[in-house]
């Protein structure tokens, strides 16, 4: 049996070790905290059926309209009253207006990849902004969905970092852009015609466990079949997440069989810690062993996200000490994506040349971790995920930010702390 705790000793380092370089301008700050605390309307979405019901006959209409209401939304993604006609004429705009109230306005849509790839920039209720992208591939198309406005790891290699967190986005919310980019698949706004969306992946903006409640509900209403919800296959779903391990736990406890997906960028504390805030409360060891004990409950294999950073995580005696500290944990149970790095324009920070990225990857290989370089989308309108871009400065004040926000996070979803001192973070999950 492996030790929660177990990790592979230490490895010779055959050349000095490279931290993060600096560049100009502001620091991303980790915060848990959203700048911004307004609550969108109330939607249908952020509601289960029995809540519906509720809400339904409180609004003085029969309860059995909810599921007539979620079979318009959730199975046939329309939300114009006009083509509701098992609904009253005379009630169906009210019905509309109380319980589909607009989230999502779009600012813009961007494509690439001759018109296979779409983001799309939408502007919520408050002003914040959010974003998703819509990718076709052989056989299937996959929309990368947000979690929050913003984000506050403050990891310094990722875009959205940079603007730090406007707030957590609501269920209703999540669930939308999904509605969304499922109508323009099937209306066509793809190359290739129309499609359906048949996988969604959490790696838009935001980390989406530290927005746990919300994301939680959201992966009950994209999977649970109509009327309840969009009725997509849990293991076509993936979170990922940078490494909030008793979140880790409790998406495991869920009962939903998605794919977790491990944002690690690089297997030794040295490097990580500067890299991931997060990684000052949680190290590597520790995360790895969170993300075992999920395929252990869920039988899901995890994936293993590696953004590719020249001459920064990408030497091969880090790729070999990858491949032990996976391999220690037993085998079968993870799958690693190097991703090659799409910079933003600026950044020194740049790509693996391809012989070093062959090597990470041949090496990763020899070891038996199955390995699969991401195929990366939209780069000519910043469409990646997980871009990089920022500077990383005053680590330790960092790391202990970073701490400090990880334990009131924790603290709160467990119940563990005083309702005074804790109540902001507690509305902020």
């Amino acid at each position: 049996m492996i030790s929660q705790s177990s990790s592979v000793p230490s490895v010779p380092l055959p050349q000095p070790q490279v931290m993060p370089a600096v560049e100009s301008g502001p620091m991303p700050i980790f915060t848990m905290k959203p700048a911004s605390k307004g609550k969108p309307p109330t939607h249908l979405a952020d509601l289960d059926q029995a809540g519906r019901k509720k809400a339904m006959q409180e609004a003085g209409f029969p309860a059995f309209r909810a599921d007539q209401l979620s079979r318009h939304y959730f199975e046939r993604h329309e939300v114009d009253p006009e083509a509701m006609s098992d609904l009253p004429a005379k009630v169906r705009e009210d019905m509309v207006a109380k319980f589909l109230p607009p989230l999502l306005t779009k600012v813009r849509d961007l494509k690439a990849d001759k018109g296979q790839t779409i983001k799309s920039l939408r502007r919520m209720f408050d002003g914040a902004m959010v974003e998703t992208v819509l990718m076709r591939y052989p056989g299937r198309a996959t929309l990368c969905i947000s979690s929050q406005a913003g984000c506050g790891m403050a990891c310094p290699f990722c875009a959205t970092g940079q603007g730090g967190l406007t707030r957590n986005l609501s269920c209703g919310e999540i669930v939308e852009q999904v509605r969304l980019g499922m109508v323009a698949a099937e209306s066509g706004d793809l190359a290739g015609g129309p499609t359906r969306v048949t996988n969604i992946v959490f790696m838009g903006m935001g980390e989406p466990l530290a927005n746990w409640r919300q994301v939680q509900a959201a992966l009950h209403r994209i999977i649970e079949p109509a009327p309840a919800g969009l009725g997509l296959s849990a293991r076509n779903v993936t979170v990922s997440t940078v490494g909030m391990v008793p979140l880790i736990d409790k998406l495991a406890d869920e009962g939903l069989p998605v794919t977790l997906a491990v944002s690690l960028h690089a297997p030794d504390d040295e490097l990580r810690d500067p890299l991931i805030p997060l990684n000052a409360r949680f190290k590597v060891g520790q995360l790895l062993d969170s993300a075992r004990r999920y395929f252990v409950k869920t039988g899901r294999r995890v994936s293993i996200e590696y953004a590719l950073i020249k001459d920064m995580n990408d030497h091969q005696w880090r790729a070999q000490l990858l491949a032990d500290e996976l391999n220690s944990r037993g085998r079968g149970w993870v799958h690693v994506n190097p991703i090659p790095l799409n910079p933003t324009p600026g950044s020194i920070w740049t790509a693996s040349l391809p012989h070093v990225q062959q090597t990470f990857v041949d090496t990763l290989e020899a070891a038996g971790i199955p390995t699969t370089i991401r195929d990366t989308r939209g780069s000519d309108i910043d469409g990646a995920c997980g871009q990089l871009a920022a500077e990383v400065v005053n680590t330790s004040a960092r790391a202990q930010k970073a701490a400090e926000a990880a334990e009131r996070v924790i603290a709160a979803v467990s119940g563990e702390a005083n309702e005074g001192k804790m109540s902001s973070v507690s509305r902020d999950l």
